[in-house]
């Protein structure tokens, strides 16, 4: 184990732990490897598919998911509840971008755009919206489930302030 100031200069100046180092190194690594693998096989299409993607990110996506993300969060900023705030923006945008990178990734086959090929999942092209929703709500309800539970634990472990009732004038106390 590394000695304990060093552990501590490491994470002053790097921000994290030597861990995360080491899994972001090994991750970039394999990135590399991969990346190397498939522009010796195909370096046109692989350069036009990183370019295309960053494209379509930066200049579609991101301003889209950002505007989502600010007005899903000014819909509720300005409404005071009685009892303990519990941030829940996050219970949104988790199953909203998973629902979204399901979308992404299988469009063709969720909007039927593609052609079919029954041979190779032996499924009719007709299941995959309907697939989809279904994860999506899936997704949606297991998020606010856990929203109801970090609310219902939030309640119980903050207690209402108690109230003193004051003796009415001419009532002794």
């Amino acid at each position: 184990m590394a000695h304990p100031t060093r552990r501590a200069h490491l994470t002053r100046w790097y921000g994290a732990g030597p861990l995360h180092l080491l899994a972001l190194a090994a991750s970039f690594a394999i990135t590399g490897y991969a990346m190397v693998r498939l522009f010796a096989v195909r370096p046109l299409e692989v350069a036009l598919w990183i370019v295309g993607a960053a494209i379509l990110h930066d200049l579609i996506l991101l301003p889209l998911y950002s505007v989502a993300d600010r007005s899903a969060s000014s819909v509720l900023r300005h409404r005071t509840t009685p009892g303990p705030q519990v941030p829940w923006v996050n219970y949104l945008r988790v199953p909203a971008f998973l629902s979204g990178v399901l979308l992404l990734v299988w469009f063709p086959l969720i909007l039927d755009l593609s052609v079919p090929y029954p041979g190779a999942t032996r499924l009719s092209a007709d299941v995959y919206l309907g697939r989809w929703l279904a994860i999506t709500a899936v997704l949606f309800l297991a998020s606010a489930l856990a929203f109801a539970l970090k609310l219902r634990r939030t309640r119980k472990t903050t207690r209402p302030p108690t109230r003193t009732t004051r003796p009415t004038p001419g009532s002794t106390p």
